[in-house]
């Protein structure tokens, strides 16, 4: 099959894209898609959605490394915490 082969869209509105651009391009199940309405039709544009929670653990795991590089003990850390939330 060609990259130009004929797409039919399902009872439930879907498109299968050909094994051979998903392969080419690394698409895999779940990936995420904008469509942009153009001229000539539709555009489906990949887009990466960050996964928050390991973004957060990342900057989680960066600021203990910070306080313990500062010498920084646990007490010292929830008292700077409670006078945060004071203000």
């Amino acid at each position: 099959m060609t990259e130009n082969e004929l797409v039919k869209m399902s009872p439930k509105g879907q498109l299968v894209v050909p094994q051979m651009i998903r392969e080419k391009e690394g698409f895999k199940s779940g990936d995420r898609f904008i469509p942009f309405q153009i001229k000539e039709g539709i555009l489906f544009k990949r887009v990466k959605i960050p996964d928050l929670k390991a973004e957060f653990d990342k900057i989680s795991k960066e600021i203990q490394k910070q306080f313990q590089s500062r010498g920084l003990k646990e007490e010292q850390v929830k008292e700077a915490i409670k006078w945060a939330r004071r203000k």
